[in-house]
């Protein structure tokens, strides 16, 4: 079976044209793609290039689409079935997957990179990625669109949720790009009482969703005015979602003591060092902590957050483009001509 497709196979280029479809196996499932979204990293490797060991790929791994063929032992699964689709897949063997840390696997491998992703009319899912990645059913009345936000909304409620966000907090969010917006709303969903965001770029997308205090962070000292809008006591957690160490910084003195601190945007792999007050963290036993990905119990959570209002995908998606225009699509994201990007094969 043929289908069209846009493969990335250099920087800043991507073929669009016909390609072969791998055969339905026994233990395999093939998905017609409906909606498919730019993903940050996905703009990283459109500009340097996947990984080492990866070549050209169809990339794309925030997708929904219907079901249109199941081998015979997949049960889960029948044509017509509407799923939403994480790309990560785990091992299942490894020191992490046996404690129950898929996200953490040593293995780590996903659909996008290291199979075929969602760029693309039909995506083929093997019978490991059936196995081991993370293919779920979209709740009733939730559009195929508005799920296709269900995995960032996934690394997301991760984070809070590790982080122990909950009622009455102040959270702090640096960062006011699409991962930055959803940190607020998700942050309402958890009930925090006051939620402040600082940004550079995006701030007229940002004041969309409402934060109860808006930095700009270009004219204003974002830790001088959170500490000011908290009676000089500093946020419960702040949440650096933006790829910029110095925000690492800013994020340990603008926490109170006892605070939580996420890393949440990684850094680049050439320069991945950061600095902060030590000090402040040590006498003021604030915890610093990452986050990555999650497990398949949070992208249910996340359709289901979706599916209840509390995450408003028509507030992300202001750009639509088909396979033909997908460059262009990139870079728009990639520009902050639009705050999220959906690809419709």
């Amino acid at each position: 079976m043929k289908m069209k497709a846009a493969l990335f196979d250099a920087p800043e280029h991507m073929m669009v044209g016909t390609f072969d479809l791998a055969p339905c196996g026994p233990d395999d499932m093939i998905v017609k793609v409906h909606a498919c979204g730019i993903c940050g990293s996905d703009i990283r490797n459109f500009r340097t290039g996947l990984k080492a060991d990866v070549g050209a790929q169809i990339m794309g791994h925030e997708f929904t689409g219907v079901v249109t063929e199941t081998g015979f032992n997949v049960t889960r699964f029948k044509p017509g079935d509407r799923v939403a689709v994480a790309p990560d897949v785990s091992c299942g063997v490894c020191y992490y997957c046996r404690r129950g840390l898929v996200n953490l696997c040593d293995n780590h491998r996903m659909v996008g990179t290291h199979w075929p992703g969602a760029f693309a009319e039909y995506v083929h899912f093997p019978k490991v990625v059936m196995e081991r990645g993370m293919i779920h059913a979209i709740p009733e009345g939730l559009s195929l669109d508005d799920a296709a936000l269900s995995e960032p909304a996934s690394s997301v409620i991760a984070a809070q949720e590790n982080a122990g966000v909950g009622l009455g907090d102040t959270v702090l969010i640096i960062g006011d790009g699409p991962i930055g917006c959803l940190h607020i709303e998700v942050a309402r969903a958890r009930g925090a009482a006051r939620v402040i965001m600082a940004g550079l770029t995006r701030l007229k997308e940002a004041a969309r969703f409402e934060p109860d205090l808006l930095i700009d962070a270009g004219s204003q000292d974002t830790v001088a005015e959170v500490l000011k809008a908290t009676a000089g006591l500093g946020a419960d957690v702040a949440i650096c979602a933006t790829p910029v160490a110095a925000t690492h910084a800013q994020a340990v003195r603008a926490v109170r003591k006892r605070g939580v601190v996420v890393l949440f945007g990684g850094l680049p792999k050439t320069a991945p060092d950061t600095t902060f007050d030590a000090n402040r963290v040590h006498y003021g036993e604030i915890s610093v902590i990452g986050a990555f990905s999650y497990p398949a119990y949070i992208h249910e959570k996340a359709l289901a957050t979706i599916a209840a209002g509390q995450i408003r995908p028509e507030k992300y998606f202001n750009l639509t483009v088909g396979l033909d225009d997908i460059v262009e699509g990139f870079r728009a994201a990639a520009e902050g001509r639009a705050l999220k990007v959906l690809v419709k094969p």
